[in-house]
């Protein structure tokens, strides 16, 4: 499968009802240092509903849109439906998710939560930076809504319902204070179009200036503006996608190291593996073993 089938078929997760409610709109996740899933770990994939996570403990990551990032402790993501997403870290999870359908905000018959800030997600964004006081709110509304969600009665939609209107209204006003509105320069959009390039093509192309001679623009140019959007170079992009394949070819494939390494365009099996382990500290015979063992 080349890059492109493979960006097309995506898989989409619908929301999974646990055993304890049956509910196909609204679930809660609490993590008290599980391990993400399996089948989610390094496997790029969409998701058609909403999901709000308080992380507690950080340092994980993650990447968005194909835009990799660490999770700060005690701060609240966000993901809205048919954003890319891809978990990469083993590492255990300390958090709570709240995740819910378009169906269960439209079942509150007010339209204009839909329109909030944190649903629509106007100037994008996934990650909101709490003050000690945002937490002690987030927490205790948390809490509330875990013992509405495992207490079914007749009141519990209704109860449910409003604790996720008071959660995302004040969300919204954290992401309006946090997202300022801003015009789309030229420079953030040859950064998208640079990260799309290499989404497209880092199998095949791993130099800069293969990108940006597509963009039409010099290899000088496209560094500069890359390291000053992003915050690292532009050769660093093209490395973490091909170590983020490489991790996912690793753990969900039987596929031999040298195979690996021709499907992500080495000629030589030997120069992937010091490629990988300068970018990870590990041999890739090291990666595999250590994350299986993890999961098995």
């Amino acid at each position: 499968m080349n890059i492109a089938e493979h960006t097309q078929q995506l898989p989409i997760y619908s929301l999974v009802p646990d055993r304890l409610t049956a509910n196909k709109n609204f679930r809660v996740y609490n993590f008290e240092g599980n391990l993400p899933d399996e089948e989610d770990l390094l496997l790029p994939h969409r998701k058609n509903h909403y999901l709000i996570v308080l992380m507690r403990k950080g340092e994980t990551r993650q990447w968005i849109d194909m835009t990799p990032f660490t999770l700060k402790s005690n701060t609240i993501y966000f993901y809205i439906p048919n954003r890319i997403i891809v978990k990469e870290s083993t590492d255990a999870l300390w958090a709570t998710g709240i995740a819910f359908t378009k169906e269960f905000l439209n079942m509150q018959g007010d339209v204009s939560i839909n329109r909030l800030p944190i649903i629509e997600c106007p100037q994008g964004g996934h990650e909101l930076l709490l003050t000690d006081n945002d937490l002690l709110f987030i927490e205790d509304l948390l809490e509330k809504i875990n013992k509405e969600y495992i207490n079914p009665n007749d009141w519990q939609q209704r109860m449910l319902s409003a604790c996720l209107n008071l959660l995302l209204t004040y969300l919204s006003r954290l992401y309006t204070e946090q997202y300022k509105p801003q015009e789309n320069s030229p420079e953030k959009t040859l950064l998208r179009s640079y990260q799309s390039k290499v989404n497209e093509s880092f199998r095949e192309l791993k130099e800069v200036g293969a990108y940006a001679s597509q963009l039409n623009i010099s290899a000088g140019h496209l560094s500069e503006v890359v390291k000053m959007q992003s915050g690292k170079p532009a050769i660093k992009h093209i490395h973490e996608r091909v170590v983020l394949e490489a991790r996912r070819l690793l753990f969900h494939t039987n596929d031999s190291l040298k195979e690996i390494a021709f499907d992500l365009g080495f000629s030589d099996a030997s120069y992937f593996n010091r490629f990988f382990k300068r970018e990870t500290a590990l041999t890739p015979a090291e990666y595999r073993a250590r994350i299986r063992k993890m999961y098995h």
